[in-house]
């Protein structure tokens, strides 16, 4: 009787393939593909084309303000990228993809030592076929780098615990000082917080205690971070202190941060979303509980993805990547405990309800735009009709055809089924919709920036939050409200109203308009 090669574990060097084919699609294929995103994307790039242009390496500045949002390491990162590849896309998203990348093989080498290479390998594809991870791991901002030293982090005081050495100890501060130096206290709470509950839960509080209050771990964390805090504080006084940690951490808590608002159970509704395709499994491991608690392995993972969970909830500033920080305890408890997913609907209930809304999506742009008000979305809408075109509904159709017959496939594993699944969405997501998706938001955009700089007039933003126009036009873009006759005005295009009442007397002329956005001039002649 033959047997079914995939019911077999995989073992280099076809294991490594396979890695490597995933890390590829989910990291570094598309990267460079689709202009930057506003307003996070554009923001941290904007600040890092001024730090090269500046030459000041201490202190963000986004169109020529101080940018206290981060500490500077993700800088640092673009700032190399792009001094080596030049200032595009790919280059800017660069640091992400290997950082995501590296934090994909930590996971691997922590989860092989611990259980075994099958299972290792399982969890890395299920981080590299989810929805979130592919987003920061092809984004140019903050999140993967710092992902990538909280992982490495946790799974360091993991192994301290396991076998407590003090060169352990000592990288555990370093991971923490470089996570501090990528996005502030956060890289530091969580595993302070659960590597105390998990040593109280082992009634093993002198162990933590010891860690805790080790002056040469302290003296590595300030060595690594240290620096560029103190330089800071002498370049720009207090200024970063003040609304980095007082408004933008402690803030988040007491109050909504940039309208990033949200209900008591939001992360009930957005963590499905967040682990798509894998919704299923996760909900599998939940009567699992007691099991895991009696698991020291899988308590501590437990651990590490509630401390996120709960914290976050009580937070009155909620973005759906704030669950990223306490997910990938799961790939690893999910790839553990992978037979228990025997229900054919738990597992392909939620990628199928996914792709069919994919598929769906042209259909909907109709009632969506008669519920717009406002121009901008009104012409997002309209170009949202043009882009999702035959070949994207053909794609998502074929998606979705893969998708019903991998759930009732049944001569394979349910969870390698849903692997594939997940590879499925990954090529339909960043094949066909991402690319559309920043079509209608951003390429027009680019194009404004783009014709900006080659026009090489006195440019200005008038009441419009789109930095990346600014990271294409290769210049300072100052904000201001009331623009001057002969100067170029980039804004959103419901703003075009309120720009022509600053000025009466004089004709507003429309140099680009497309999408959500355009070019505008008073012309100091007041003629055309």
């Amino acid at each position: 009787m033959s047997v079914n090669p995939l019911r077999k574990p995989l073992q280099p060097p076809a294991a490594w393939l396979l890695l490597a084919l995933a890390v590829w699609l989910a990291f570094f294929w598309q990267l460079g593909a689709v202009p930057l995103y506003d307003l996070d994307e554009g923001a941290f790039t904007e600040a890092t084309r001024e730090m090269l242009d500046s030459g000041n390496f201490i202190t963000p500045h986004r169109d020529g303000e101080p940018r206290y949002a981060k500490p500077v390491l993700i800088y640092w990162l673009q700032a190399a990228s792009v001094s080596a590849l030049g200032l595009n896309e790919f280059a800017l998203r660069l640091p992400s993809a290997i950082a995501a990348t590296l934090w994909l093989v930590a996971l691997w080498g922590f989860t092989r030592a611990r259980l075994d290479a099958a299972t290792a390998t399982v969890a890395a594809l299920i981080m590299a076929f989810g929805l979130e991870v592919p987003i920061i791991g092809k984004a140019a901002v903050a999140d993967a780098v710092l992902n990538l030293f909280i992982a490495v982090a946790f799974f360091d005081i993991y192994r301290y615990l396991e076998a407590p050495r003090r060169g352990l100890l000592l990288r555990v501060y370093l991971w923490l000082g470089l996570g501090f130096l990528t996005k502030g206290p956060v890289a530091v709470f969580f595993p302070l917080l659960v590597s105390f509950a998990y040593c109280l839960s082992l009634g093993r509080l002198k162990d933590w205690l010891g860690a805790v209050f080790a002056p040469a771990g302290w003296l590595v964390f300030l060595a690594v971070a240290g620096p560029w805090y103190l330089a800071i504080y002498i370049d720009d006084g207090s200024g970063f202190f003040r609304s980095f940690f007082l408004n933008d951490n402690i803030g988040r808590f007491g109050g909504v941060k940039h309208g990033h608002s949200g209900f008591p159970g939001y992360y009930f509704v957005m963590l499905p979303l967040v682990l798509l395709p894998f919704t299923g499994w996760f909900l599998r491991l939940l009567p699992l509980v007691r099991r895991l608690w009696s698991d020291r392995l899988d308590r501590f993972l437990v651990l590490w993805f509630v401390a996120v969970f709960v914290t976050f909830s009580f937070s009155d500033t909620k973005l759906p990547h704030y669950m990223v920080y306490g997910i990938t305890p799961l790939f690893i408890l999910m790839a553990r405990h992978r037979q228990a997913l025997t229900n054919r609907w738990l597992a392909f209930g939620p990628p199928l309800a996914f792709m069919a809304l994919l598929v769906v999506l042209p259909l909907l742009l109709g009632p969506l735009s008669a519920q717009a008000h406002r121009a901008h979305e009104q012409a997002m809408f309209a170009e949202g009709a043009q882009v999702l075109d035959w070949a994207y509904v053909m794609t998502t159709v074929a998606g979705l055809a893969i998708m019903v017959v991998l759930a009732f496939y049944g001569r394979i594993a349910l969870w390698q089924r849903l692997l594939l699944a997940g590879a499925v969405q990954t090529l339909v997501v960043f094949g066909a919709l991402v690319p559309r998706v920043f079509e209608v938001m951003q390429t027009p955009v680019k194009e404004a920036g783009l014709l900006a700089r080659e026009l090489d007039l006195p440019t200005v933003v008038y009441r419009t939050s789109m930095p990346s126009f600014s990271v294409y036009r290769d210049a300072i873009t100052p904000w201001t409200s009331h623009p001057e006759p002969g100067e170029l005005i980039f804004l959103r295009v419901d703003k075009l109203d309120d720009l022509a009442a600053t000025r009466r007397g004089d004709k507003l002329v429309e140099v680009y308009r497309r999408g959500p956005v355009a070019l505008a001039t008073f012309p100091e002649s007041g003629g055309d």
